[in-house]
């Protein structure tokens, strides 16, 4: 059984959709939701779909207990979803090519520090960008530089606004971040 843990920092909408798909899959669970955020809308969630949710806090984060965390659960793949922290090295090292991200723009264009959610469709409107998409990507020590695994694309309308962007882009996340991370595993096996 492949063992799935989902870090999530806010409404976990991606890490709802990732739980639905696995849900009656004969090879695939997810373990665990962790958070470093007590009040994520995510925690209210799978707490709904009795998902064991765990809070963490920064100071754990940075520190070596948070590798003893992760081994307990023994997960096949950490999966991002929505969880803006940085990835210590420690921890990259010691899970290599089992750390994956969703990344809501088509990367190299709008990725690194600071650029999350709102921030990249802004960008994105500003630059009159004829599409956007999701970058499904591993995970390495700088921010959204990993190898690619899948990128989707959507067109975009001149008249969009960043809001009507999210809305597509997020349309995309929940159609593929889940066959994503099958078509993986099924592909590592």
């Amino acid at each position: 059984m492949n063992k799935l843990i989902i870090l999530a920092s806010g409404s976990g909408s991606n890490a709802l959709k990732i739980i639905e798909y696995f849900e009656n899959h004969e090879s695939t669970a997810v373990s665990a939701v962790l958070t470093d955020n007590r009040h994520a809308g995510v925690l209210d969630k799978c707490k709904a779909l009795n998902i064991p949710t765990l809070y963490f806090s920064a100071a754990l984060f940075r520190s070596s207990a948070f590798i003893d965390l992760l081994n307990s659960f023994g997960p096949d793949l950490i999966i991002l979803a929505g969880f803006l922290k940085k990835i210590p090295s420690e921890v990259i090292a010691e899970y290599p090519d089992k750390i994956i991200n969703i990344h809501p723009s088509l990367l190299p264009k709008y990725g690194g520090k600071g650029m999350y959610g709102a921030h990249v469709h802004h960008a994105v409107k500003e630059n009159n960008e004829p599409e956007s998409g999701i970058s499904i990507h591993y995970v390495n020590e700088h921010y959204d530089q990993g190898q690619i695994i899948a990128q989707f694309k959507v067109a975009l309308d001149s008249q969009d606004n960043a809001e009507q962007i999210a809305k597509k882009v997020q349309q995309l996340e929940h159609l593929h971040f889940a066959p994503t991370i099958a078509t993986l595993l099924k592909n590592n096996e």
